[in-house]
């Protein structure tokens, strides 16, 4: 029996050059880069893991990827690559949209339990308590949701932690500062002041000591 012959210089796919109509940015490329990369036998896209080169990378990859997926991969026809392609970019944009929302859930997480935490509640609780803040803001003040700053607690009881905190009330609105320390397994505030949209900043705590009563700063 005569084996067939094996030409190895014919290309993978006819025509060998890829059709103007495919030749586009490829989306797919662009997202997933090495995954894409390994999945296509385009294994220029490992240099994504090098450094500085990988800024680049991405955007080489998405303007050139589609014509070296078709060099590199046997397609049945322009439809069959078209199709595979259509489901690496989908694909993509749902790793970058599943990132984007655990990149919000892991915020709102953190910032619901620092705001559960007693040197939070604590930096409230002292703001509310001084009557120039409650004369400025008005007293149904409240903090807003977004807010800046953190909590780190050691396992021998001391530790400390840093907010600025927006807050609005009827009469104005302004940011809440403060610095505290933990000793002991208990929260001390340091510094604490409130700074007033087109007013003087209020000094509440200024190195442990509250400020004397009647002074903004």
């Amino acid at each position: 029996m005569t084996e067939p012959k094996v030409y190895f210089d014919e290309p993978l796919n006819n025509p060998p050059e890829i059709p103007p109509e495919l030749d586009r940015w490829n989306w797919g490329a662009f997202l997933l880069n090495w995954i894409w990369g390994i999945g296509n036998s385009v294994w220029i896209a490992l240099l994504m893991f090098v450094p500085l080169v990988n800024i680049v990378m991405v955007f080489i990859l998405g303007a050139r990827g589609s014509r070296w997926a078709w060099k590199n991969r046997a397609w049945r026809d322009a439809e069959h690559f078209r199709k595979v392609q259509r489901r690496w970019a989908i694909a993509g944009f749902l790793v970058v949209l599943l990132s984007i929302a655990a990149g919000v859930a892991l915020v709102f997480g953190t910032m619901a339990i620092m705001r559960s935490s007693d040197a939070y509640q604590m930096t409230l609780d002292a703001a509310r308590g001084d009557p120039r803040v409650v004369q400025a803001l008005g007293d149904d003040f409240s903090a807003s949701s977004f807010f800046t700053g953190g909590v780190s607690t050691n396992g021998d009881g001391t530790g400390g932690a840093g907010f600025n905190i927006p807050v609005s009330g009827s009469k104005g609105s302004g940011t809440i500062f403060s610095q505290l320390h933990r000793e002991a397994n208990v929260w001390k505030i340091d510094r604490l002041a409130v700074t007033i949209d087109g007013q003087e900043p209020i000094v509440i705590i200024e190195d442990g000591q509250e400020a004397l009563p009647g002074t903004s700063t």
